[in-house]
């Protein structure tokens, strides 16, 4: 996929969450939070798809290991960050829903986690530039 399509598919789907967002905010649509978070979970699930193509990829006979090792982990560390977004979004519609009766300290702790992980993997990969 171009860069000019994953833009245009982030564009899209941002745009239909966003839409469908001020319609159940503003009470105009009386829909379940799970159908608003939809197009959220859609894009996600195509990144998740594209992430595991990928990584498959890798198993194949003929590919070239330079660098494996260190792409692996990144590309593992994506596929964790985009599930701890899913369980961040469906903690969230559930807690909105009042199918889960807990606070939203605990609702917030896939964020916290996904929001950590990003930050160390920033300063890593900030100080291994400066070294190299």
């Amino acid at each position: 996929m171009s860069l000019a399509q994953r833009v245009f598919l982030i564009w899209v789907f941002s745009l239909v969450f966003l839409v469908m967002l001020v319609l159940k905010l503003d009470g105009k649509i009386d829909w379940n939070w799970f159908l608003v978070f939809l197009p959220v979970w859609t894009f996600d699930t195509i990144l998740l798809l594209m992430l595991c193509v990928k990584m498959a990829g890798r198993c194949k006979p003929g590919h070239d290991p330079r660098n494996g090792e260190q792409n692996l982990k990144k590309r593992l560390w994506y596929v964790m960050a985009l599930l701890l977004k899913l369980a961040f979004c469906s903690t969230l519609c559930a807690r909105l829903e009042d199918l889960a009766k807990m606070s939203f300290s605990f609702v917030c702790i896939p964020l916290w986690t996904l929001l950590t992980g990003a930050m160390v993997e920033l300063g890593i990969s900030v100080f291994r530039g400066r070294r190299e």
